[in-house]
């Protein structure tokens, strides 16, 4: 997401919403998922459509 971000930010933030079921997968997949999640807020120079779906994802 964090490379597709710079081609195209719609795109990705749509492709984020894969990420955003987190909840529904085992203990191992959630903690990878939010972790994903998790850095792609903290990445620098991302599109306001991606930083509020990863972000209201892990509220």
């Amino acid at each position: 997401m964090i490379a597709l971000n710079a081609l195209n930010p719609q795109v990705a933030s749509r492709m984020l919403g894969a990420l955003t079921q987190w909840m529904r997968y085992d203990s191992a997949r959630q903690t990878l998922m939010r972790s994903q999640l998790q850095r792609i807020v903290e990445t620098a120079g991302m599109s306001k459509d991606v930083f509020e779906v990863a972000t209201k994802s892990l509220a």
